[in-house]
């Protein structure tokens, strides 16, 4: 885990993937930045490695994530991501093990602590609640709890999967905060995920699909700010 890296709840993760690039992804990342403000809020943006200039020397408050690195070291490695290149790029982490990128537990690991050495945080794809709490023994800094089957499909995972992937990695490492995905398209969406529990949340195609994508990230971290508030009266 490394350990100069600080984010709060509530969160948001916003993963362009190979839909959005240049200029286009710039100005959602500009909308992110401004809800960032509006909202008080943490944004996580993982966009293109190309795009991880750009986007660092355009905004102040948003965290802007790789996509992917790899673990080697300098040196050979023709077509591999070297984490002090992401680095260098403006990068203040890296996302792993994403169900489109998936690593071996053994080679995760690996990858965690070259993250840890050079000075990036590290959020992690868990798919299972066995693979939740296996990823939480690698002490990353945020693991992405979300069923590949419901990954840009419009469902959610239910309220059992939340409590329990969030229960099964607090128990292995407290100081992890855990980011519940999948399926998330609507602002509901973000409420009830939030109301039921977690500490963040994310979305990819309901907002770069949406007939509006920058009105919808205004309107889901809306939604994210007013469940968190909602259920700290509430509890």
């Amino acid at each position: 885990m490394y350990k100069d890296f600080s984010i709060k709840p509530p969160f948001f993760e916003i993963g362009p993937k190979a839909y959005l690039y240049g200029r286009d992804v710039l100005e959602l990342a500009l909308a992110a930045e401004r809800a960032c403000e509006k909202y008080d809020v943490q944004i996580i943006f993982t966009p293109q490695y190309t795009d991880i200039p750009l986007l660092s020397n355009e905004t102040k408050r948003l965290l802007v994530f790789a996509q992917h690195m790899d673990a080697l070291c300098v040196g050979r490695g023709l077509g591999s991501v070297l984490p002090e290149a992401v680095k260098a790029a403006g990068a203040k982490g890296v996302m792993l093990n994403h169900a489109e990128h998936p690593l071996g537990l053994s080679v995760l690991n690996q990858t965690i602590k070259r993250a840890d050495e050079i000075g990036l945080a590290t959020i992690v794809c868990a798919d299972s609640l066995e693979d939740a709490s296996a990823i939480a023994h690698f002490a990353p800094n945020i693991i992405v709890a979300e069923p590949t089957e419901l990954i840009g499909t419009g469902k959610t995972s239910g309220l059992d999967y939340v409590l329990s992937t969030t229960k099964a990695i607090k128990d292995v490492n407290p100081d992890i905060h855990v980011l519940q995905g999948a399926g998330i398209s609507t602002p509901q969406d973000v409420y009830d995920v939030i109301y039921a529990g977690a500490e963040a949340t994310g979305c990819t195609s309901g907002i770069v699909k949406a007939d509006d994508p920058i009105g919808m990230v205004d309107e889901m971290i809306h939604a994210l700010r007013d469940a968190w508030d909602a259920r700290h009266k509430a509890f």
